[in-house]
C-alpha cells in the first residue's frame, strides 16, 4: 500500500512537473540603433534562475552579432519586449498573450513587440 502511494506521488510530481526545477527564461535586447521593433536585437536566454538566464540571454544577443545587449526582462513563464521610436516597455504573465498586452501597455502608442518568449 506505502510502495504504491509513493510510486503515485512520483508518477503526480513528474506529470505536473516539479517548481524549484522549472526554467527561468530573460531576454536582452540591443535597442541602439533601432528605428522600429523589427530592427531590435535580441537574444533569448534560459537558466535555472533569472540570473542565468539573464546572462544566457546576451550571450545569445551577442552570438547573433549585437555589441550593446543588455536584460531587458526576466521572467519565469513569459516576457515580451515593446519597441517604439521613442519609446520601450516590458512585460510578463501567464501567457505570451498576456507578456505581449504588458509590453505594449508600459510602452505606450505606436509600440509594437519586437520579442517575446514562454517557458
Amino acid at each position: 500500500m506505502m510502495k504504491s502511494f509513493f510510486a503515485a506521488t512520483l508518477a503526480l510530481g513528474l506529470l505536473l512537473g516539479n517548481p524549484a526545477a522549472r526554467a527561468a527564461g530573460a531576454i536582452a535586447v540591443d535597442d541602439a540603433d533601432a528605428t522600429k521593433a523589427s530592427e531590435v536585437g535580441y537574444g533569448v536566454g534560459t537558466g535555472s534562475t533569472r540570473e542565468e538566464a539573464g546572462i544566457d540571454a546576451v550571450r545569445e544577443c551577442k552570438k547573433a552579432g549585437n555589441s550593446s545587449c543588455k536584460v531587458a526582462v526576466r521572467y519565469d513563464t513569459c516576457g515580451a519586449y515593446a519597441t517604439s521610436k521613442d519609446y520601450t516597455g516590458v512585460g510578463w504573465g501567464s501567457t505570451e498573450g498576456e507578456a505581449k498586452s504588458n509590453a505594449l501597455e508600459a510602452c505606450g502608442k505606436g509600440c509594437r513587440v519586437a520579442v517575446s518568449d514562454c517557458q
